[in-house]
């Protein structure tokens, strides 16, 4: 499986909102233009906030909050990892 382009748009969504803030620190720290938002409504998630970016998803940003990763493809949701140890 080939990684997504930088541009494209990836929806992080989290268990807490801890883990979001968590997330979105070491992305900013790598570079990118992470922005923490309500999660969309076509996805449900524990916290209610995720965080948008913009790299390719690295599964070893993984942590035990991390519930799901999605790639946004106009209007849908391509679900690009689940957390197993959820």
């Amino acid at each position: 499986m080939s990684s997504p382009s930088p541009s494209k748009e990836h929806i992080a969504t989290f268990h807490t909102h801890f883990g979001a803030l968590s997330f979105h620190k070491k992305l900013k720290a790598l570079g990118d233009r992470a922005v923490m938002m309500p999660v969309p409504r076509k996805l449900s998630a524990s916290c209610g906030t995720c965080v948008k970016f913009f790299l390719p998803f690295d599964p070893a940003w993984a942590d035990e909050d991390l519930d799901g990763v999605y790639l946004r493809e106009g209007e849908t949701y391509q679900l690009l990892f689940e957390n197993e140890e959820t």
